[in-house]
């Protein structure tokens, strides 16, 4: 199982301090420009991990604003020093790299900085001194200036960018640089040009350029060690070169077999000539090549022996004059990687599940095309058989939608992947953290791809998770995501029914004050629109059902959410319904379980009190639909109203005496023994309508209702109606002159069925907390495979599945499988780090000097 280490307290610390900038490490000048405190003094170990820290949160979570002067911080070497740091993306412009010119950078990664121009060549000439690694890989603008800046109008019609190519840039007095990574420049750069100043290179990057003549490496054929050629096309020019560099430790010629390009065909001569010329090779990488003749032993010998990597018994026999097992061989889309005997200790390929891992993990960071593939390969695994390697494919998912998050094929093949890689079967092997990391990386691609195909695998991969137990760490940002895809103008129904299931879930098993911030984020609004829509459509689905039982798991004690069903014509969508859809049993009990939730609210009932709604309740005590329910619920509704008086019955019609006697009635013709749809955690406003004589009939619904409940279930029930101080209730009524003869034998009954000395209410598997409900049913549902039922079709390719529609439950739909998360138990040393690192940074009432002394003096005790 993946451990469940706390995180260590330099990275609690770094978080902090990036998330809250101008409250720590610095402040702002002229309320634009970040400025370090002046007392402040930190070593390039922080100040590389801030740096690196900041790109990785700008970059993988969404809900992180970068702070547009954040590099200025780092602008004096006599307070921070910078060494190491890696940037990436959009996020990097020249004015950031100028702002650290002073510092001596030794490495230097800049990885598809698009925004990057000529500007910055002339910033790292302010490096050359020092830099030992730099990597400019997919920065395609950086060889780009403007032309004639701020007087090319006429020109910027014809060139809208008013930019040309830089040629007269070298490395000239970069003395120090040793690796170098130019990979996905632009083709018209001067390659060979700008590298002949370099003396002593170990390792070139050139992938994706085309370079025609290649006889400009033997310069380096005394110090090259490492050569990546990714996509270059070759010719037997390039081989007599490469052969030539017998310093090489790691040799790439790798493709991509789907572009159609590349004359070159890898043959048994070359391979030969690889074995024969490079005698340190330890790592190949022929990925995507067709090999056009035979290079491999006969089947017979092949299937002979066990599995071997000695060279000396290799399936490949140009191999087999190797003098010792490769580190790593590349053979991912190469027909050469489903042979037996493969002298490699790692071999990327599509064979098996090791060696898609090893493809993903080895070309993740530059070869976004080459990942998404070998990603629908695992997918493919994790589907149709068993993934052994559980935990390294979910980091290595991961990963890859973290550093490709605008990437469409790896969005929808690794969302895909996820749903599969976290259902239950894998749910044992999986820590908190590494569950809450794949949260996080699924909501930042719903966030950053509105994509339907990516929306509909991440919500099907949420249905995974114990809801809203494991969610509650991001739980308004899913609620937020949830609402946006549950906008009526979408047209994906298999979309909003996930999504609507997802957001009953949400709502159902949450504390008050978490259901009113949701009914003030937009969710009774969008539910009541969603309503409206089918409506309008004639249409009564799983969604018009859904939204319903979510609309009456929101309003649960929340009057602010109960008053806004009201406000936004709920009634009027109710009555609408119940006319269209006079034959929907479901969807009646829920509208009827929600119109209780608004009659428990003293200040809202006088709004039910109409001809039309007493009229509609009172009919509807005698229908039959889902046993009981229907009739339960409007008698709870009556029940309420029943309870302001005969002063407040404001109607003519139906007379209060008419409407009690038939609730008398229905109540009577009830089964004692009904099995339930509805879920209780709290009985109050059941209890409020015990100690009364202005209603019998409400006294007798509220006293029928509780003896049902303890006697169908008692472990459940029994509890909770002696901690929420029910038997004296109970007692009283019995000795209570008013009380109707029926509701006294009811209340002894209730009385008996509870035991003296309960046992305590368990919480189930894991952490009891107060507004934890159990499931609805005894035999819950798991949620991704019901959520499966929810969507149409199969899950073919790189979408993700459907199946049978489920039908919802109340208060908490039966198809969740609401188990509670499981919580690691704290060790005493991770205390003593958390509070600790609390003592430090959870300082919020305190003035911004007191925050950065305590910051500042924490630094210096800890470092």
């Amino acid at each position: 199982m993946a451990s469940d280490t706390p995180e260590s307290l330099m990275a609690l610390c770094t978080d902090f301090c990036l998330r809250n900038l101008d409250g720590t490490l610095g402040y702002l000048l002229d309320k634009e420009t970040l400025r370090l405190h002046p007392d402040i003094f930190l070593p390039s170990e922080i100040c590389d991990r801030l740096v690196n820290e900041y790109v990785e949160l700008v970059n993988a979570a969404c809900n992180f604003k970068p702070h547009e002067s954040f590099f200025s911080l780092f602008s004096d070497p006599r307070s921070t020093r910078l060494t190491r740091i890696h940037l990436r993306e959009d996020l990097v412009q020249d004015q950031d790299l100028e702002a650290i010119r002073k510092q001596d950078l030794v490495e230097l990664y800049l990885t598809n900085c698009e925004k990057l121009s000529a500007k910055s060549l002339q910033t790292l000439r302010s490096f050359s001194h020092t830099l030992v690694s730099l990597s400019l890989f997919g920065c395609t603008n950086i060889f780009y200036e403007e032309e004639n800046p701020g007087g090319c109008e006429d020109e910027c019609l014809v060139n809208p960018t008013c930019q040309v190519l830089v040629k007269d840039f070298t490395f000239e007095g970069f003395s120090r640089l040793r690796f170098l990574n130019l990979g996905r420049m632009i083709d018209w750069v001067p390659v060979e040009s700008l590298l002949r100043p370099l003396n002593s290179l170990a390792a070139l990057d050139l992938s994706g350029i085309q370079i025609s003549d290649a006889a400009f490496l033997t310069q380096w054929k005394d110090s090259l060690v490492s050569l990546v050629l990714y996509n270059m096309d070759l010719s037997d020019d390039h081989i007599r070169v490469i052969v030539q560099l017998h310093k090489l430790r790691h040799l790439d010629i790798s493709r991509d077999r789907l572009s159609s390009y590349y004359k070159f065909k890898l043959t048994r001569e070359v391979l030969s000539l690889f074995v024969q010329k490079l005698g340190n090779l330890m790592s190949l990488d022929i990925s995507g090549h067709m090999i056009l003749e035979n290079c491999s032993i006969s089947k017979m010998e092949e299937e002979s022996g066990q599995t071997s990597i000695e060279p000396s018994k290799s399936s490949i026999i140009p191999f087999r004059a190797l003098k010792r097992p490769l580190q790593f061989l590349g053979l991912f889309e190469n027909s050469l990687c489903r042979l037996t005997h493969i002298p490699a200790y790692k071999v990327s390929g599509d064979k098996n599940e090791e060696q898609v891992l090893n493809a993903i993990e080895a070309y993740t960071e530059h070869r976004p095309e080459i990942t998404s593939r070998a990603i629908n390969l695992l997918f493919d695994i994790a589907r149709i058989e068993r993934c052994n390697q559980l935990l390294r494919a979910l980091k290595l998912v991961i990963t890859a939608l973290k550093c490709h998050k605008y990437d469409r094929n790896i969005q929808v093949t690794g969302s895909a992947a996820l749903f599969y890689l976290t259902n239950s079967e894998y749910r044992s092997e999986q820590s908190v953290k590494l569950r809450r990391q794949v949260i996080q990386v699924v909501l930042n691609g719903m966030e950053s791809y509105q994509e339907v195909t990516v929306q509909r695998n991440c919500c099907l991969t949420l249905c995974n998770f114990s809801i809203p137990e494991e969610l509650e760490f991001q739980y308004r940002r899913v609620n937020e995501l949830l609402l946006s895809i549950l906008n009526p103008t979408r047209q994906d129904e298999s979309i909003q029914r996930i999504a609507v299931h997802l957001c009953n879930a949400l709502v159902c098993q949450v504390d008050n004050d978490h259901k009113e911030a949701v009914g003030k984020m937009g969710f009774v609004v969008t539910m009541l629109k969603l309503i409206q829509k089918k409506l309008l459509d004639k249409i009564c689905d799983q969604v018009m059902e859904f939204s319903w039982s979510a609309l009456w798991n929101i309003t649960d004690e929340t009057p602010d959410n109960c008053k806004m069903f009201l406000n936004f014509n709920g009634m009027k969508l109710f009555l609408d319904c119940l006319k269209e859809f006079p034959e929907k049993q479901e969807l009646h009990r829920n509208m009827l379980g929600l119109l209780g939730n608004v009659a428990e609210v003293k200040e809202l009932r006088p709004q039910l009190m109409t001809s039309q709604f007493i009229s509609v309740f009172s009919n509807l005590l005698e229908s039959k639909a889902d046993g009981i329910e229907v009739s339960y619920n409007a008698c709870g509704v009556l029940s309420h109203i029943m309870f302001d008086g005969p002063e407040a019955w404001g109607v003519c019609e139906p007379q209060r005496k008419e409407v009690e006697e038939r609730m008398w009635a229905a109540i009577q013709s009830w089964d004692i023994n009904s099995r339930r749809n509805i879920n209780y955690r709290s009985f109050e406003p059941i209890l409020r309508l015990l100690p009364q004589g202005i209603s019998p009939v409400s006294q007798h619904w509220a006293t029928w209702a509780l003896y049902n409940l303890v006697s169908v279930y008692p472990d459940k029930y029994c509890p909770l109606l002696i901690k929420e101080g029910g038997m004296p209730l109970l007692k009283d009524i019995i000795k209570m002159a008013t009380a109707r003869q029926e509701t006294k034998e009811m209340a002894r009954l209730c009385e008996a069925e509870v035991p003296s000395s309960p046992p305590p209410a368990g919480p189930g598997p894991g952490l009891s907390l107060p507004w934890v409900r159990a499931p609805a049913t005894s035999h819950p549902q798991d949620l991704a495979g019901r959520a499966a039922g929810v969507c149409l079709g199969t899950l073919v390719g790189h979408l993700c599945l459907g199946g049978n529609e489920g039908s919802a439950r109340q208060k908490q739909p039966t198809l969740l499988n609401l188990h509670l998360c499981a919580r690691p138990v704290l060790s005493a040393s991770w205390t003593f780090c958390l509070l600790r690192t609390l003592a430090v940074i959870h300082f919020t009432d305190k003035d911004t000097e007191t925050q950065r002394g305590e910051v500042t003096s924490f630094f210096i005790f800890y470092f």
